[in-house]
């Protein structure tokens, strides 16, 4: 598909998205137009205004009953005064209706694109850069909003400005209409030769701009980590490259936009020089009146002079519709997890967990799980182990139905969850993960992040029952101290500890602890594990752990490898199985040195 059908395309699925805005888009249009019109008429009142000086009661004007020149050039200054009038206020009319419109829709793009994304499932985040979706709705619906600010307006008068005009000189002198018509098909071929040109080069630039977003986000997010290795350099010098790639790109599209003027400045020049020479002759004639000579003079600038904003009519177009594909794409990417069901868990929900058969692969890699069945009753503790990679984590995501599994079903209390909704569903789990996140506020908003309407009481239980009180109560401003972006002004086990006090306050009956456990020091997985200890009656608690020293009190262990249940059974069943669960475990506690690692 050609670059110009690709954007004319683009404009069509946005002005189907933008069908709620029809009014709006129509009386801001009319404006434009009316605008226009009147911005037209003072070179047509000049050229009368002659025609009145030369011809007085001879005159275009004496015909309409105004028989001398006085009343005529009084007529002629109250039409001036009304003409003026109008085009000033439909000027301030367009300029406030397309404004506000171009405001009103990138707002309500950005949200819409952000509300789908929060439906797509966890797939495609794990497949998209952060940087790349941060763009999109930022700087794409920021370059829409300024082609709406100006450019469409500018897109509607460029047209108008040809019918009305050409109109005229029709009336007027149908052979000089033809001369000065007659550069407008090189400038418009010319227009779209070069937005052919330029169209798969903004979208590039839209591209890289999504690069450096993405490079600037990570090296934000991990300056800790550039820090500790010196990395500040090197670090710089690709976000050099990212950024000089940025600008690469772009100038590649200013060359080829750039180029549009003066080529048309030609054009525009044969067709001003057609008017002025051949009308000119007419006149000397007595073929053309002296007035309507004055109106085609004037009205030729007004005709092409304005074609040449073409070109940044059409830069702004290119750059508005490469942004836009990207904006509409994302709503139009499929949401695979989709939340149909209108039923709710039954209540009261007491947590029970199953699954059955249950298979899943991500993508075209063999990662996942396969025929997988588990039970856990309610009030029960199930605790997962295996080595990284080997399914663990994908069973918590089809629990939380981040996927839908392929194969088989997870069910809770007996309902399959792909038959209630996904509120109902998340609100009855609580998790609690390795990666913890913690939103910029205070300790207070983020322990309530699950339950924003709870009371100080309830705060204060959570974090005490997953002692974190202690250490609330020791920073500047207790809970209303600030955490930082990420929480970086807490250590990591206090982190962990507000993510379970956050969990728990939703008081969920099924607690999810992925590895809760694994990146704090000894005093805090003893804290937490005593909480564990302490909410673990009566709440069902799914464990995945490396420290199999946390784990020895569950109800049941699952050992997976490769996707698949190798071992089940308590801690005592299997160690006294002499498998690999027993084996790991007496590396764990020395009764075996671990096989050597080669460092060759």
């Amino acid at each position: 598909m050609s670059s110009t059908a690709s954007s004319f395309q683009a404009l069509g699925r946005l002005l189907r998205y933008a069908r709620g805005y029809r009014r709006r888009i129509i009386a801001a249009s009319v404006c434009s137009i009316l605008n226009k019109l009147f911005d037209i008429a003072p070179e047509i009142l000049i050229g009368v205004a002659i025609d009145v000086v030369v011809n007085q009661e001879e005159s275009f004007v004496a015909g309409l009953g105004f028989t001398t020149a006085q009343q005529q050039i009084l007529v002629l200054g109250g039409l001036t005064f009304f003409i003026w009038a109008g085009e000033s206020l439909f000027e301030y009319l367009f300029q406030i209706l397309w404004r506000n419109l171009a405001q009103r829709l990138q707002a309500d793009l950005r949200q819409d694109a952000y509300e789908h994304a929060q439906r797509l499932d966890m797939g495609f985040f794990e497949s998209r850069s952060s940087g790349q979706l941060v763009a999109t709705m930022n700087d794409d619906v920021n370059q829409l909003e300024r082609f709406l600010d100006g450019g469409a307006n500018a897109m509607i008068q460029v047209g108008v400005t040809v019918v009305a005009v050409g109109a005229v000189f029709f009336v007027l002198s149908p052979l000089i209409a033809l001369l000065a018509f007659t550069p407008i098909p090189l400038i418009v071929w010319g227009a779209f030769y070069f937005q052919r040109k330029a169209g798969p080069l903004y979208a590039d630039v839209r591209e890289r701009v999504g690069d450096l977003s993405s490079r600037l986000a990570n090296n934000l997010a991990g300056i800790a980590t550039i820090k500790s290795f010196t990395a500040e350099a090197r670090e710089a010098e690709r976000l050099r490259a990212a950024s000089e790639a940025y600008v690469e790109a772009n100038r590649r599209a200013i060359r080829i936009s750039s180029a549009f003027i003066p080529v048309i400045r030609m054009a525009i020049l044969t067709g001003f020089l057609a008017t002025f020479t051949v009308g000119g002759m007419m006149a000397l004639k007595g073929e053309l009146n002296v007035g309507a000579y004055g109106v085609l003079v004037f009205l030729t600038q007004r005709l092409l002079w304005p074609l040449t904003g073409l070109a940044q009519v059409i830069d702004l177009f290119e750059r508005a519709m490469a942004s836009t594909r990207r904006i509409l794409d994302l709503l139009a990417t499929p949401i695979r997890v989709r939340d149909d069901a209108g039923q709710a868990l039954a209540e009261p929900v007491r947590g029970a967990v199953t699954f059955e058969g249950v298979a899943f692969r991500y993508g075209e890699g063999d990662a996942g799980v396969q025929g997988v069945d588990l039970a856990v009753p309610a009030g029960h503790t199930l605790a997962l182990v295996g080595a990284t990679g080997s399914g663990k984590s994908t069973l918590i995501k089809l629990l939380l139905r981040f996927h839908d599994p392929a194969e088989g079903r997870v069910q809770i209390d007996g309902q399959p969850i792909r038959e209630v909704s996904l509120a109902s569903l998340r609100r009855a789990i609580g998790l609690v993960s390795q990666d913890v996140y913690l939103f910029e506020g205070s300790v207070r908003d983020n322990i309530a992040y699950g339950k924003p309407d709870a009371a100080e009481a309830e705060i204060v239980e959570a974090a005490k029952t997953a002692e974190a009180w202690d250490f609330i109560q020791a920073l500047p401003q207790g809970l209303d101290t600030p955490v930082g972006e990420r929480g970086v002004r807490l250590s990591g086990g206090q982190r962990q500890r507000l993510s379970l006090a956050r969990a728990l306050l939703k008081d969920p009956p099924v607690l999810v602890l992925d590895e809760a456990t694994s990146a704090v020091d000894n005093e805090t997985e003893a804290a937490i594990q005593r909480s564990l200890r302490r909410i673990g009656h009566g709440r069902t608690v799914i464990m995945i752990a490396h420290r199999l020293s946390t784990i020895v009190h569950a109800d049941e262990i699952a050992v997976i490898e490769a996707g698949r249940v190798v071992e089940r059974g308590t801690h005592a069943e299997l160690l006294a199985g002499e498998g690999r669960y027993a084996a790991q475990w007496r590396v764990q506690t020395g009764e075996v040195e671990a096989a050597p690692v080669s460092l060759a």
